[in-house]
């Protein structure tokens, strides 16, 4: 069995032919829609925004691994075990979230 522990590793899996046509085929199931938006009763929806810093369209979806592929490689590419999900998503469930304008004062004592 293969196994995605490297940063190599997962590299190789991400590139691969095997992986992109998965990554289209669950997009097309999931109408392109960010699934974790839709159990909350919110709408993400992919468009076609460019990205002018990076040269190529925004990515505003993911086809993402409920159980990670590192600890689960024999479902690397298991339809079950994967869902389309907006970035935002995406990085809350990896804990990437970052929180700006914060008012750090917001709950201190006014007098």
């Amino acid at each position: 069995m293969t196994e995605y522990k490297t940063k190599e590793q997962k590299s190789r899996f991400y590139n691969s032919s095997d992986w992109k046509r998965m990554r289209n085929e669950i997009k097309k199931r999931d109408n392109s829609e960010c699934q974790e938006c839709k159990r909350n009763g919110r709408v993400a929806l992919d468009t076609n925004e460019y990205s002018e810093r990076a040269k190529r369209k925004k990515i505003q979806l993911v086809v993402h691994h409920i159980k990670e592929l590192e600890h689960y490689p024999e479902l690397a590419l298991d339809r079950d075990n994967l869902e389309t999900v907006c970035v935002n998503c995406h990085n809350k469930e990896h804990g990437r979230v970052f929180e700006r304008n914060v008012n750090k004062w917001e709950d201190d004592e006014r007098w």
